[in-house]
């Protein structure tokens, strides 16, 4: 993991940059005056408005790179570099860094001269001046105004870590935390989505497959044990049309599992399968324009499986309808149906869903209101 820039910087190094916050400010304050007092009847005229507002915010936006160079050098912030912030936004953090730095001026000069006053104490003292009741009392209010002082400049710092913040965008430390969660949040939810396809396989292959097979185990130990041949003939015809069964629920649990036509036909091959094996009818449009990541051809597939799949078994609906499409390194896939709706984004397929396209950095948006239609949205990155 990389250093943290925030914490390259010492303390001494960021009390100076919050020291510094005061010049800068009122630098700032300086050109809110004077342009203010200069460009104030152009910006109530609307027709000259916004040429002089855009000499205003000529100056303020190089006072806002001032404070973002002081950040940097003293704070060790690193901002986006593509992160533009707006006209106001600008403004309004200039402004308030005019306020916030021209208090911890007036703060660290009370500081100084507290400096000043305990450096007289220490010498009245040393003459012999200063009783101890006095020198008593003297140090008791000193501490406190010392404590109330620094407190002051603690909080005017983290008033300027966050009002630099909110303008210049996250710093590297809060985008790299955020990256951090999204992971680990991801990760749990593979996890919980891959334990849930093995429970449901398992119930798969315990509920279809395992009762199928002990039922063709049965009738061909019946047959095996008739005496009449019609009987055992009838007995044998009916095993053979199990086990034609059986490999089809068999097909189907794989197909489940992973879909062979993936690694041979692609995505839209893999998904006409899906359509042929739909209670409904489905309408498929793929529109790839190419080859896609193996990893986004398998959560594409998974995704438009298990969303016709819930609108068969739960939204009632007559018809859906699948588009899957790329737009430059992003592929989105949309899946409708004209059902009830009401689907729950929280559910267990949904959830599993919304894991596996997290994984990879992708989106899953459930729009169902009550009534219907259902609308499932994943959008894919390709890169």
């Amino acid at each position: 993991m990389p250093e943290d820039p925030t914490n390259s910087a010492s303390w001494p190094r960021r009390w100076l940059g919050v020291l510094l916050g005061f010049p800068t400010a009122l630098a700032g304050a300086v050109h809110l005056l004077v342009a203010g007092v200069a460009l104030g009847p152009f910006l109530l005229w609307p027709r000259t408005r916004p040429d002089a507002f855009g000499l205003l915010m000529a100056g303020v936006r190089r006072l806002a790179a001032l404070e973002r160079g002081r950040r940097a050098v003293f704070f060790g912030d690193r901002f986006p570099e593509r992160y533009a912030a707006s006209d106001e936004k600008v403004l309004r953090y200039v402004a308030g860094r005019v306020a916030a730095g021209l208090v911890t001026g007036v703060v660290t000069g009370l500081l100084a001269v507290g400096a000043g006053l305990a450096g007289l104490l220490a010498y009245g003292v040393v003459r012999g001046g200063v009783g101890w009741e006095e020198l008593l009392t003297q140090v008791v209010l000193g501490g406190v105004l010392l404590f109330l002082d620094l407190q002051g400049l603690r909080s005017l710092a983290a008033l300027d870590e966050r009002s630099a913040r909110e303008c210049f965008g996250p710093s590297e430390r809060e985008l790299l935390r955020r990256r951090i969660d999204e992971l680990a949040a991801s990760r749990a939810a593979v996890v919980e989505a891959v334990d849930t396809e093995r429970r449901r396989i398992e119930r798969d292959l315990h509920d279809g497959v395992q009762q199928r097979l002990v039922a063709l185990a049965m009738l061909l130990g019946r047959a095996r044990r008739s005496r009449d041949p019609e009987r055992a003939d009838a007995l044998l015809l009916q095993a053979h049309e199990e086990s034609q069964g059986l490999l089809t629920e068999l097909r189907e649990v794989a197909w489940r599992v992973y879909p062979s036509a993936l690694d041979s036909l692609g995505l839209e091959e893999a998904l006409g399968g899906v359509a042929e094996r739909s209670a409904l009818p489905l309408r498929i449009r793929c529109e790839t324009g190419g080859p896609l990541p193996r990893s986004v051809e398998t959560a594409a597939y998974f995704v438009v499986s298990e969303a016709v799949t819930n609108a068969v078994k739960h939204a009632a609906a007559t018809a859906v309808s699948v588009r899957v499409f790329r737009d430059g390194e992003r592929l989105t896939v949309r899946v409708e149906d004209d059902g009830a709706g009401g689907a729950d984004p929280a559910g267990g397929g949904l959830s599993g869903l919304r894991g596996r396209v997290a994984a990879l950095d992708g989106t899953l948006h459930v729009d169902s209101p009550l009534g219907g239609p259902t609308l499932i949205t994943a959008e894919l990155p390709c890169a």
